[in-house]
């Protein structure tokens, strides 16, 4: 049981801008809520452990002036920030748990217990963009943990990372170099070219369209309001042998001549899916499909800056397939269709992506989610035969030391509904873990393929 013994409400300590900031297309196509996510210290329980963090949390608020802010419907039915610095939610509180009865912290009601929570009965206008708990487990010298909840519109995984490692350096006493600091201004996404009709979306079978492309013969024929099964979480830890071994076996058959291998990222992956493909038993003619999110901030020309602040993400989804081609063709062969996917995201699709994507029926749905009648979006396709896929791997989650050293353990604690992975790097960046959510009744199958075809290949 978790108990909150203090409450505070932390603003920036220097007047900041009150101009109102403008959200990109990119920050209003995707999950309009808050993401939870939370970091494992194995830290002693000192008394100026919360005084450190307001104080450094309320100077890194004044370079990051926007997270203080709170969320605006405007009159056109878009949102922006209102930077009217009201301030970040953080919670003290206190465990009677140990650090060792929360197992390896996989999501499930005692992980959620550590992260603040979103109160969505207040207005949207008075909720705050970030909220965080500072929690000491049970006993002296059993650690802490540090839950944070945070508004997806104002940034993704990538400006996250950017601001927690921030607020941690300057916990630590020390200051931030020129280029870390932050770059608020999203116009840079405003573009001024608008695609061609060849180039938007749906125009043409190079361009994609996460809710069109390859998806209307086979999967249009599922419902919408098709039954969602029942999932369940687990934590699966792969090492950099086991890394190695998928690599190997996936580019035994390249997919093309002069191709360069398969990434981490690919084989992991495609490992995922032929093993969920595995455990459904749907039949080889069962249509499947993984969509992930790819930052496209290298990928735009020119790329945006490496410290901007923002979302950064397009949606893609793979080829159209079949459950009985991703088991019956070898690694490489679904690898190949995760590749496929991502390799459509260009300078052009990421503009036209963003041009024919926040149409009426998002700003419906934004106009709806700012007034309390709605919290999600019906996905389009069977999600019991599709994969999610988030990537983190690269992402420098252990660089977060306040003072107490390295965390022992990050991951996401927000639970999913559908079939989800999230692929995240390991404490020693060697290897990588996945936060996997498997319909309940073929957890036990999935992980039996997910080991023994792993095993089975050769190093």
């Amino acid at each position: 049981m978790v108990t909150i013994v203090a409450s505070y409400n932390v603003t920036p300590n220097q007047p900041t801008p009150k101009d109102p900031l403008w959200l990109s297309d990119s920050d209003l196509i995707g999950n309009l809520g808050h993401i939870s996510v939370i970091y494992i210290y194995k830290a002693k329980h000192n008394t100026d452990t919360i005084e450190r963090l307001r104080n450094s949390l309320s100077k890194i608020l004044v370079y990051f002036y926007p997270v203080a802010g709170r969320l605006n419907l405007t009159k056109s039915g878009r949102i922006e920030v209102d930077c009217n610095a009201k301030g970040v939610r953080l919670l003290e509180a206190e465990t009677t748990k140990t650090f060792g009865d929360y197992g390896d912290f996989s999501p499930s009601e005692s992980t959620e217990e550590l992260v603040p929570k979103v109160d969505n009965t207040q207005p949207r206008e008075e909720i705050p963009l970030l909220l965080l708990q500072l929690t000491r487990f049970l006993g002296g010298d059993e650690g802490l943990a540090i839950g944070v909840t945070f508004a997806h519109p104002l940034i993704d995984a990538t400006g996250l990372v950017h601001f927690i490692n921030s607020w941690a350096k300057l916990a630590r006493g020390e200051a931030l170099e020129p280029n870390e600091m932050p770059l608020l201004n999203r116009t840079i996404l405003k573009f001024q070219h608008q695609p061609s009709s060849s180039q938007v979306l749906g125009s043409s079978e190079t361009e994609f369209d996460p809710h069109k492309q390859d998806l209307e013969k086979p999967i249009a024929q599922t419902p919408l309001g098709v039954e969602r099964k029942k999932v369940s979480a687990t934590i699966l830890k792969l090492t950099s042998s086991h890394l190695e071994r998928l690599k190997k076996k996936a580019n035994d058959q390249p997919s093309k001549e002069g191709s360069r291998p398969y990434t981490r990222f690919e084989v992991v992956a495609a490992h995922i899916w032929r093993c969920a493909s595995k455990a459904r038993e749907s039949g080889e003619n069962h249509p499947t499909l993984v969509t992930f999110s790819v930052n496209f901030r290298n990928r735009l020309n020119p790329p945006l800056p490496q410290n901007y602040f923002g979302n950064a993400l397009a949606k893609v989804v793979t080829p159209e397939c079949y459950e009985g081609d991703i088991i019956s063709n070898p690694l490489g062969f679904a690898a190949q269709k995760i590749r496929e996917a991502a390799q459509m995201v260009t300078d052009e699709s990421i503009r036209s992506q963003l041009h024919a994507s926040l149409g009426q029926g998002q700003l419906n749905h934004i106009r709806a989610f700012f007034t309390g009648h709605a919290h999600s979006i019906n996905i389009p396709f069977d999600v019991n035969h599709s994969i999610f896929l988030t990537s983190w791997m690269n992402m420098p989650v252990y660089e977060s030391d306040f003072g107490w050293e390295k965390p022992l353990h990050f991951g996401i604690v927000s639970r999913a509904q559908v079939d989800r992975a999230t692929i995240l790097p390991s404490p020693d960046g060697d290897g990588v873990v996945i936060t996997i959510f498997f319909q309940t009744a073929l957890m036990e199958l999935f992980l039996k393929f997910f080991f023994e075809d792993m095993d089975n290949m050769e190093i």
